[in-house]
């Protein structure tokens, strides 16, 4: 079956500009599966971008009581989504960092768009970064020292 739940556009919305804007679906939060709250990330449907609407991705949280809104923009303005358009879906996900993350005392309600404020989490502790000893041969002198690791890095650089 399909791993998306498609999400209806609630009003119809005439696109003038390359802006993003705010599009309301006829769908509120929370999302529900088999009975449990869960979280969900909302894409653009596959045949969306096709059509020069440009679905920007975002995360639906499990605690969302409000209206979830689809931010779009069109590449080649002026577009009209009629109402009723599926252009976005929704695919719930596990919370797997529900232990890891600072407890928030109050429940999101129908606050979206940046109501969490600054909290911010990284999958790795800045005081344990990856260390490997790196040894420099230059065919005269043998130098080994502690290097970051940085698998993602297109240039190396020694001092």
């Amino acid at each position: 079956g399909s791993l998306g739940l498609d999400l209806a556009t609630a009003v119809e919305v005439i696109l003038t500009s390359q802006q993003p804007q705010h599009v309301p679906t006829t769908t509120n939060g929370p999302v529900i599966v088999k009975g449990e709250a869960k979280g969900a990330l909302l894409i653009g449907r596959s045949s969306t971008g096709l059509r020069g609407l440009i679905v920007l991705p975002g995360l639906v949280d499990a605690d969302y009581t409000g209206n979830i809104q689809i931010v779009a923009y069109a590449m080649q303005p002026p577009m009209i989504i009629p109402k009723g358009s599926k252009i976005a879906q929704l695919i719930p996900l596990e919370n797997l960092v529900k232990d890891m993350t600072q407890s928030i005392t109050r429940l999101r309600g129908d606050q979206g768009f940046g109501s969490t404020g600054g909290l911010a989490l990284l999958s790795l502790r800045m005081n344990k970064r990856p260390v490997v000893n790196a040894t420099i041969d230059n065919g005269l002198e043998v130098i080994t020292m502690p290097v970051l690791l940085d698998s993602g890095a297109d240039l190396t650089i020694f001092n």
